[in-house]
């Protein structure tokens, strides 16, 4: 569990940025009710008729998000333990996660889907979900990434341990 415990962090953390970016954007531009954000979520599994089903495909659209993300995360926290190149830059690292993630998520994940998608995304969309993948879902998922394959030494533990215990 020690080995997940950085990974549940992240996901938490860009998923709820996640589903924060979307709700204010929408909410926004199309005065859009937050309780459709997690619906619409649903939709991969039931198609459109997530909409009518209320606060069960809220959840439903919820757990969704927060699984793929999860995965998305477990994934890149191994990938960035066997590269060591991406443990070198926390920007560039993000931004790998988050053109990553948007190009999966674009382009394989929701086709395969039950959800509709539009064909025809505006500049200002495509531009929103590219912010929320880098900044919102990258900045973390990259930070305790890297931190995770680089652990901070145990100074502490160091210093106290007898002369016989220390590695050489």
């Amino acid at each position: 569990m020690n080995r997940l415990r950085p990974v549940v962090l992240a996901t938490l953390i860009a998923g709820t940025l996640d589903f924060l970016d979307v709700i204010v954007f929408y909410g926004i531009r199309n005065g859009t009710n937050p309780i459709r954000i997690p619906q619409s979520v649903a939709t991969g599994l039931l198609g459109p008729a997530s909409f009518q089903g209320g606060a069960a495909t809220a959840a439903l659209g919820t757990v969704l998000h927060f699984s793929i993300m999860f995965v998305a995360a477990l994934v890149f926290f191994e990938i960035v333990r066997r590269v060591s190149l991406l443990t070198r830059s926390w920007p560039l690292t993000a931004i790998a996660f988050g053109l990553g993630m948007f190009c999966v998520m674009n382009y394989v994940v929701v086709p395969l889907s039950a959800a509709s998608s539009s064909s025809n995304p505006t500049v200002l969309v495509v531009a929103n979900q590219l912010f929320a993948h880098i900044v919102m879902c990258g900045g973390p998922i990259a930070y305790f990434a890297i931190r995770a394959a680089r652990p901070i030494p145990d100074y502490a533990a160091a210093a106290f341990s007898s002369p016989r215990t220390r590695r050489a």
